[in-house]
């Protein structure tokens, strides 16, 4: 039996000691300022987003944070709709999307824009605390995930706000979704209106895309 027990105990310590060793590999690789790209599902909100957004096939996101190391901890920076803008550990950030069987995909700033990041941070430190805006049209006073961030890139222009469609590309008319979505909400589809979009962030010339996390 206490063979037993120490064969258990032996091997808990294993496993803690591996997932302690893979969070620290995975943060070795990260830099502060990097973009956090969530891949996106293929039905509901996520996958009406990557509809009207989606680019070319590699990138296919809904959701992007910035992270943000600072005396050693690991934070990722982000709006998100259960927690409005806000500030989460790394490890709860990555364990979310997991949960949702969603992966990250690192971008970074390339290094002659890497001057833009303290900046950056400092103004998204000063947006948390905002509520997500579920009507994804600019507000000064309410954040969506991509709006979070270009804001916080816009001093030095690394994003650009573009004319929105909610046309899905496969019929020529409003996808249905988006057209449910804002006739529930009383409220014109916002087609043509200035906005942005993760795969839109993702596919600005000034980062580079380094890994999946």
């Amino acid at each position: 039996m206490k063979k037993i027990l120490n064969a258990k105990f032996i091997f808990l310590l294993a496993a803690i000691f591996t997932i302690i060793n893979c969070s620290s590999s995975v943060k070795n690789e990260l830099r502060n300022g990097d973009l956090l790209f969530v891949t996106a599902k293929n039905s509901g909100l996520s996958g009406a987003i990557n509809n009207v957004t989606q680019k070319n096939k590699d990138e296919k996101f809904d959701h992007i944070g910035i992270l943000e190391i600072k005396n050693g901890k690991f934070s990722v920076l982000h709006a998100s709709p259960k927690k409005g803008s806000n500030r989460q550990n790394l490890n709860d950030f990555i364990k979310d999307q997991k949960k949702d069987q969603q992966n990250i995909i690192i971008y970074r700033m390339k290094p002659e824009f890497m001057k833009s990041i303290p900046n950056a941070l400092l103004m998204a430190d000063s947006m948390l605390g905002k509520p997500y805006n579920f009507n994804y049209i600019l507000d000064e006073n309410s954040f969506y995930c991509s709006d979070f961030i270009e804001r916080a890139f816009r001093k030095d222009e690394i994003f650009k706000l573009e004319p929105m469609t909610f046309i899905d590309p496969k019929t020529g008319e409003t996808n249905t979704f988006w057209q449910n979505f804002y006739d529930n909400k009383n409220i014109k589809v916002p087609e043509g209106e200035l906005g942005c979009n993760p795969n839109g962030l993702a596919s600005s010339d000034k980062i580079m895309r380094i890994k999946e996390l």
